[in-house]
């Protein structure tokens, strides 16, 4: 009986595989209008494209619900956002519905319940927060918050109970927590954190295991490390890194852009667009703190990148070459080795990975 168990789990797998299970690969491309989709082979890198969606304007951000298959979008050129049922086996997109928001909406988030979407609008200076409904349909506004210029992110903590917004403009970022019985986010009491000038924080991304956070500095070409109080919700600037190495680099125009912690919170990437490189450091568990790496060069103006579940890849999306870059990722010391290098349109503004 064990056999047949083990052989019958065996087949379902063999089939699953076949079947196409891989990662989906999902891409925005602005200057095209249209969301394309491939299945990532998780043998050697490739990238099979399996859906393309046209839509009436360019878009940008990408976000998956927590649990269900759906994938919402913001249209930053029209200042819409949309919600789409994805078909796992397929790589299918299917729309669900489109909502006007906001002027440019340049990111998008989903809480942990996944009855919130929330979003950042860099043109208006503003966050605004939507309810979704049962079956992925992006629902009313619930709230609005007007902040300061170049809302760039609208981020959550690990826990989910606080959230986070970069401003390029003001130097900022916003704190903020979330009341879940009124699904509203409410100002905490030391409402931003500031930051010197020209600093420019844009995005953020959170530690898995521990309460760290670490934040891409656009201006100042630079990666900060924040230690998050549990207890009040608010950050605390503990370290800041250059992104660019220390020679050949001073008159360099370059602006960094995407950030992300490896699933394993072993490592933290920064994309450098001019430079046009992946700013890679390791993170010392028992402090937060980062120790540099190197840099490993990518497509030109990566303005996204994303690092699957699994940690084994990280791809690039670059905004001027229209290419996606496979990297495959070593997990003892951080090196990315870029496997695939594909074509995939105009202007790929993001990337996302199921």
């Amino acid at each position: 009986m064990q056999i047949h168990w083990f052989t019958l789990l065996l087949t379902v797998l063999i089939a699953a595989k076949v079947l196409g299970r891989e990662p989906l690969v999902h891409v925005s491309l602005a200057k095209e209008n249209r969301i394309v989709t491939f299945r990532l082979n998780e043998e050697d890198g490739t990238l099979t494209p399996v859906d393309s969606v046209k839509l009436n304007g360019g878009p940008g951000a990408l976000a998956y619900h927590p649990t269900l298959p759906i994938l919402f979008a913001s249209i930053r050129s029209l200042g819409n956002l949309a919600s789409f049922h994805v078909d796992e086996s397929s790589g299918k997109l299917t729309p669900i519905n489109e909502i006007h928001a906001g002027a440019d909406p340049a990111y998008l988030s989903v809480d942990k319940s996944g009855k919130l979407l929330m979003s950042a609008y860099y043109r208006e200076g503003k966050i605004i927060v939507h309810s979704i409904k049962q079956h992925g349909a992006i629902g009313k506004e619930l709230q609005s918050i007007s902040t300061d210029e170049r809302t760039h992110s609208i981020v959550p903590d690990r826990t989910g109970r606080y959230w986070f917004a970069s401003h390029t403009r003001p130097n900022a970022i916003f704190q903020f927590m979330l009341d879940d019985g009124a699904m509203r986010l409410a100002e905490n009491k030391k409402p931003k954190l500031l930051r010197k000038p020209n600093t420019g924080p844009r995005h953020l991304w959170f530690h898995p295991n521990i309460d760290f956070a670490y934040g891409s500095d656009e201006q100042g070409s630079s990666v900060s490390t924040y230690a998050l109080d549990s207890e009040s919700g608010r950050l605390n600037l503990r370290q800041t890194l250059s992104t660019l190495p220390e020679t050949g680099t001073q008159t360099l125009a370059n602006s960094t852009s995407d950030i992300e912690v490896h699933p394993s919170g072993r490592f933290v990437y920064v994309a450098n667009r001019g430079h046009d490189t992946i700013a890679r450091y390791a993170v010392h568990t028992h402090d937060g703190m980062l120790k540099r790496l190197g840099n490993t060069p990518t497509e030109p103006t990566t303005r996204s990148f994303n690092i699957d579940s699994s940690g084994r890849f990280l791809i690039a999306a670059g905004q001027t070459s229209g290419n996606l870059a496979v990297f495959q990722i070593n997990p003892n010391s951080g090196d990315l080795e870029r496997l695939n290098t594909l074509f995939v349109g105009k202007a790929p503004w993001w990337v996302l990975i199921r």
